[in-house]
């Protein structure tokens, strides 16, 4: 007599092709949409969208791409800021079992050229406000361009097609394209401070897992929660943290197309927003910006990443706000959390918490080849494995072997675990300042000028020094310059400060000030850019 399996039938044989885990991203908003479709899942502006509205107008979108000969696998560009589009836009690239290439928008053509090129990317989605660079894109790339968003009365025959015109002239997709959990769903571009940016490639089994204990294990998420999403939805904290986590959890995600302090804030009081996703200098600007009269009471937790932060700045505003700020630690290539405070495990200000379910972190030796862990309390490399990590460098084998090494993946960055099992991150590994000998991380500088009342921003680089191989110097923005002060005399002050409470290997010699900290994409400072600046301009002062 023969038995079949469930769901099998007369001749199927149990694990064939046919049967095989499928997982798909594209299930992160179709299962609310699914359970709660009257649940508002996005708002933008005046626009307020159900899941079950969300979700018919992705199908619509997924089948106008595939109208326009989008098929399983290809990959697609997309550019737009954090508009309902976006998210439109993303989840019907998922419906059909394609890739999404985040570009970011602070880019210049020629920069997200490079992104489009190097993913192969045959169809470039640009956002209407984003058309200069999208077109552009598309000049230098020979990729399609198709609109996203309402298209202005002034038309021509070589305007590009709009895909949201294009949806409504088609019968949604039923469903979702089965995919595999490895196959790939994003590739993000890593910010190339070595050179030409590298794409990540995140499966489906990274995107969906990671916002999974991110909603449910780390940040304790509801479907009554309202969370706002000003960080960037094209880099991957703003993607997995602020929109997938909150469409795992059912959750409503107020967006905020570009990032204001004030507007921020003031979206938390009248959406009574209770998470906050964002980088440092989101925090310090809306201290800065804050009227003193402002309560938020409805902002439980707050999640800082992308950068160190302050540990002053995480006490003023938790102190400001009445509010829990927990800081957390990831990469493009681990989807991105890897670690972070946690509440149910314990929580340590100045640290970057525990790793995630699922998540094994730990220190490495940073000069073996192998994969030599070190004993708690050790400084070195932070090594990461689990289920969060990227499947490689997409068209980079090279770049691929020396990230994963032993089953860890290399992250570049220097850490330590305590014996409690908290992480502190210490520096990246490529910022590491040696003067006269003596290694000087930038972030140690960095928190302890912060506590400076004349310094506002810091960022703490190397510069050349034919005696010492480098010498510190802090790049700062005033908090305040009083009457008959200037840059020098407060620079003066600072260095003697410092100098007070710093070894003498690490205290800067010089603090030079700028209106404001040049900040890439993620909101993180560009370091390089400051050094190469400032090295620049000694350079044009001496010809002078």
């Amino acid at each position: 007599m023969t038995t079949n399996h469930p769901g099998t039938g007369p001749g199927e044989t149990i694990g064939d092709a046919s049967s095989s885990a499928s997982l798909s991203l594209a299930s992160v908003l179709a299962e609310p949409a699914r359970r709660t479709p009257e649940a508002p899942a996005v708002l933008e502006g005046r626009e307020r969208v159900s899941y079950g509205e969300l979700w018919e107008q992705v199908r619509g979108h997924a089948a106008a791409l595939r109208e326009l000969g989008v098929a399983t696998g290809d990959r697609v560009a997309l550019v737009a800021p954090n508009v309902a589009d976006f998210v439109r836009a993303y989840y019907a690239v998922q419906t059909l079992g394609a890739v999404v290439v985040p570009v970011p928008v602070l880019l210049v053509p020629e920069e997200a050229a490079h992104l489009v090129s190097d993913s192969g990317a045959k169809v470039i989605l640009g956002h209407t406000s984003q058309l200069e660079l999208a077109r552009g894109c598309a000049e230098r790339t020979g990729a399609s361009l198709v609109t996203l968003g309402q298209r202005g009365p002034e038309r021509s025959d070589d305007d590009p097609p709009s895909l949201t015109e294009l949806a409504d002239d088609v019968e949604p997709v039923s469903h979702f394209v089965t995919r595999g959990p490895q196959d790939p769903a994003v590739i993000f571009y890593t910010s190339g401070t070595t050179g030409k940016p590298k794409g990540a490639i995140l499966t489906h089994l990274n995107m969906v897992m990671n916002a999974t204990v991110n909603a449910f294990d780390a940040n304790d998420t509801s479907s009554s929660d309202w969370v706002l999403g000003c960080l960037p939805l094209f880099h991957v904290f703003g993607q997995t943290v602020s929109m997938n986590t909150t469409f795992r959890a059912g959750a409503t995600l107020v967006l905020q197309p570009r990032f204001d302090p004030l507007q921020a804030l003031e979206l938390i009081r009248e959406h009574e927003i209770t998470h906050f996703n964002g980088v440092p200098t989101m925090y310090t600007r809306m201290l800065e910006v804050a009227p003193p009269e402002l309560r938020l009471p409805s902002l439980r937790l707050c999640i800082s990443g992308g950068a160190a932060l302050p540990v002053s700045v995480l006490e003023r505003f938790n102190e400001r706000f009445e509010t829990q700020v927990l800081e957390g630690y990831g990469l493009s290539e681990t989807s991105p959390t890897a670690t972070v405070n946690q509440p149910s495990i314990g929580t340590r200000a100045g640290t970057v918490g525990h790793p995630l379910w699922g998540i094994d972190v730990e220190i490495a030796d940073p000069d073996s080849e192998r994969i030599e862990l070190l004993p708690r309390g050790s400084r070195g490399e932070v090594v990461v494995r689990g289920h969060n990590v990227f499947a490689g460098y997409l068209g980079n084998p090279e770049a691929t072997r020396a990230a994963l090494v032993d089953g860890w993946f290399r992250t570049g960055d220097i850490g330590v675990r305590d014996e409690d099992g908290f992480l502190s991150i210490v520096d990246r590994k490529k910022e590491l300042i040696i003067r006269n000998g003596y290694n000087v991380y930038p972030r140690e500088v960095e928190e302890l000028l912060l506590e400076h009342p004349e310094l506002a921003q810091v960022a703490v680089v190397g510069l050349p020094d034919s005696t010492r191989g480098e010498e510190i110097c802090a790049v700062a923005v005033h908090a305040t310059l009083s009457a008959g002060d200037t840059d020098q005399s407060v620079s003066d002050r600072v260095v003697e400060w410092a100098a007070n409470r710093l070894a003498a290997h690490k205290y800067p010699r010089r603090v030079v000030f700028t209106d404001e900290l040049p900040l890439g994409p993620s909101h993180k400072v560009l370091k390089r850019e400051l050094r190469e600046r400032i090295i620049r301009d000694e350079q044009q002062a001496s010809q002078n």
